[in-house]
């Protein structure tokens, strides 16, 4: 396990994964559109490289966050912009530039209205 991300729980929730669907590694690494190294890699302790974690996840149904150590006692929530952006990144209705014109004018008015300082 890394400090940000637990490798090894993301590997054997991966191998249950792949054994309630009855694939080999292979077959896992061909499906999800990751290369067998990749694998390999993750079975020595190494994490997978961000578009690999993300293939992975995509095709597991698995959610980063589950991988990701709490740190004392108090889970850190992710700003509501920074919600809203990745929603709007997500949107198959809208295509790149138009998340990003929206962003950019939710993010002026985020700044604009939002409360003090924390």
């Amino acid at each position: 396990m890394t400090e940000n991300f637990d490798t090894e729980a993301f590997r054997a929730a991966l191998d249950s994964q792949r054994l309630a669907m009855g694939m080999t590694w292979k077959e896992v690494a061909a499906e999800a559109g990751v290369s067998a190294s990749t694998l390999t890699r993750m079975s020595q302790g190494k994490g997978p490289d961000i578009d690999g974690l993300g293939a992975l996840l995509r095709w597991s149904g698995l959610r980063a966050e589950m991988f990701i150590p709490a740190k004392g006692s108090k889970k850190k929530e992710a700003e509501p912009i920074a919600q809203i952006t990745a929603v709007l990144r997500a949107d198959k209705s809208l295509n790149r530039k138009s998340a990003e014109a929206i962003e950019e004018i939710l993010k002026a008015a985020y700044k604009r209205f939002r409360g003090p300082e924390k």
